[in-house]
């Protein structure tokens, strides 16, 4: 998959467009556990090729701070909002305190695979833009929280 321009709330909701017929057709013939899984699969592969794109297009090293200046492709239309905690060259912590993708997914009737279709593909972007940039996350709003706990840190192992 290539770069987008397109803000991501735009991009996921064209994807949940043509994903949820393909969905229900994968559950109704192979049960919900299988489909799950097929689309877990290739959301994870699509997401490390995505990821990989960006960070090719970077004029310099793909770094946590490449990373993080990102985010307002994310947040784009006010897509999600963000309370953020730290901001240094080993760390990003925030919290998303509104998520319009887990408002979407649920207008869509997709919310059970909304974790799947966009929640999962944020560690996984990380390992496809760096592997270096570690996501730590125990929480989020698609399940049911109050907010989603984002842990963003550079793991350097030249360290150990």
């Amino acid at each position: 998959m290539a770069k987008t321009d397109l803000p991501i709330l735009e991009q996921r909701r064209i994807e949940a467009n043509i994903i949820k017929p393909i969905y229900d057709e994968m559950a109704a013939r192979l049960g919900k556990a299988e489909a799950n899984s097929i689309l877990q699969a290739a959301i994870t592969k699509d997401s490390i090729e995505q990821a990989a794109a960006y960070a090719e297009s970077e004029e310099g090293d793909a770094t946590l701070h490449s990373f993080h200046a990102l985010l307002p492709q994310w947040k784009a239309g006010g897509a999600l909002e963000v309370e953020m905690l730290k901001e240094d060259e080993h760390e990003v912590h925030y919290n998303v305190t509104r998520c319009k993708y887990a408002e979407m997914y649920r207008e869509m009737d997709l919310a059970d695979i909304g974790h799947i279709l966009s929640c999962g593909r944020d560690g996984t972007f990380c390992t496809g833009y760096n592997p270096k940039i570690k996501l730590d996350r125990t929480q989020t709003i698609m399940e049911g929280k109050s907010h989603c706990d984002f842990r963003y840190r550079w793991e350097d192992d030249s360290a150990g």
